[in-house]
């Protein structure tokens, strides 16, 4: 690179195939140039050192730029919010960071002096091996996302440790009016779990048997126990989540009600429940095993038994990447189905859908608020999970928040019930005939 050439200047033709002619946000890079729209900008991104593009040559693409983020050679400054947002939005539609910006990524590293040894992924990123969704495989995705402290999952989700789509709103709100951004997170949460609850139908008996699958840190079996005398088994394969539930659990005095299980739902059988609550596990799950996991979920209910499958959706369904920043660094092997495709599997497994209902609104909220969470006690984050594990979680969770807010994923909870003993969709793929 010659001694009057900017880095600013030979990054610009690679910004312009990744994000457009005129990104409305500043680029700032290492030797001090920076690039700057006309007609003002919602951010900065910092280039800080010649590594981010040695990332970009290895690993061209959605990864590559992860990797620069998290490994601290790409910073944001000002609102992440508008920085991301703004990036999407002008980015051009057929714009692809493929084999175009792979070609000028590979020149800008060459002039810049950043062609090197393929560099070392940072720590944070999980390398998942084995077959897909099998027990094994499953509980390493579950231990890399889950078993990072439970003291950084307080921090970040306050109080209430929960880790699912809350619901703002307050007694007297009408819900068809939306979210209500007045309702604390820790209300809001209490609203979802009884919500679930009277969904269950738990409102209509006292001690019903529960079980709670994929049940995080206890919070959904602890608000069932107390409120509404529930006796629950709450399972998860997050073996910090367990302890940590367990101990709540006592804290709360429902231990005569509640157990917790270290168990795969693979390994359930014998039992019997009046409801099952499955809440941000179906995830987890795969589409190759739907059918499994809702003919299990349907085996362990009694007649008249209800499920509430609380989930995630991505209309057409999606399988999150191993290349992208969310399948290699937050939700390894993670799927998202289609909510048309979840109910009728339901269906398939023997239950007749009652109630279908999306809270996308209201998950943007929540992960607005524990993103708040985040950047509020910032140092103390660093201290429990290390910086690289806290960038992955700022950026993970403020771009998603931008998902649900433009609908380009949503969530969905989808009520099944077990007909009565005889009824025409009691058994799993009974199919009723009309010639």
């Amino acid at each position: 690179m010659g001694t009057n050439t900017s880095v600013a200047s030979v990054f610009k033709p690679l910004l312009t195939v990744a994000l457009g002619e005129n990104p409305a946000v500043r680029f700032e890079f290492w030797d001090g140039s920076s690039l700057t729209p006309e007609g003002g900008h919602s951010g900065t991104v910092v280039i800080r050192a010649k590594e981010a593009l040695t990332n970009l040559v290895w690993a061209p693409g959605e990864l590559g730029l992860a990797r620069s983020y998290v490994a601290g050679h790409l910073d944001f400054q000002g609102d992440i919010f508008n920085v991301l947002r703004a990036m999407r939005q002008t980015a051009p539609r057929d714009a692809r960071l493929g084999a175009d910006a792979a070609v000028q990524a590979l020149n800008a590293a060459r002039r810049l002096g950043a062609l090197g040894w393929k560099p070392e992924p940072p720590a944070e990123e999980a390398h998942q091996h084995g077959r897909r969704h099998t027990k094994r495989r499953d509980s390493e995705a579950i231990t890399h996302h889950y078993d990072v402290g439970n003291d950084f999952y307080e921090l970040v989700l306050g109080p209430s440790l929960t880790y699912s789509c809350a619901r703002f709103v307050s007694p007297d709100d009408d819900g068809a009016q939306g979210p209500n951004p007045a309702v604390t997170l820790e209300d809001a949460q209490a609203a979802k779990h009884d919500l679930v609850c009277r969904k269950l139908g738990l409102d209509r008996r006292p001690r019903q048997d529960l079980l709670d699958v994929g049940c995080g840190w206890g919070s959904m079996a602890i608000h069932a126990a107390t409120h509404y005398e529930a006796r629950v088994v709450g399972i998860t394969i997050s073996a910090a989540q367990a302890d940590l539930a367990r101990k709540r659990v006592a804290q709360a005095g429902v231990s005569d009600r509640v157990e917790i299980r270290l168990q795969d739902y693979r390994d359930l059988g014998g039992e019997r429940f009046d409801a099952i609550s499955s809440i941000g596990m179906f995830e987890h799950v795969g589409a190759e095993r739907t059918a499994e996991y809702f003919d299990t979920l349907r085996s362990l209910l009694r007649p008249q038994g209800r499920l509430l499958n609380h989930a995630i959706s991505s209309p057409g369904g999606s399988r999150i990447s191993a290349r992208s920043f969310i399948g290699r660094y937050v939700f390894p092997d993670g799927e998202l189905l289609d909510v048309g495709t979840t109910a009728l599997a339901m269906q398939k497994s023997g239950f007749e859908l009652r109630d279908v209902e999306a809270l996308r609104e209201h998950y943007a909220l929540t992960l607005r608020a524990w993103v708040a969470n985040l950047q509020a006690n910032w140092d103390e984050a660093v201290k429990l999970v290390g910086i690289g594990r806290a960038r992955v979680w700022l950026l993970y969770m403020a771009a998603s928040a931008l998902g649900f807010e433009d609908g380009g994923i949503g969530i969905h909870q989808v009520l099944g019930v077990v007909p009565e003993e005889g009824g025409a969709a009691a058994m799993p793929g009974n199919r009723r005939s009309w010639t």
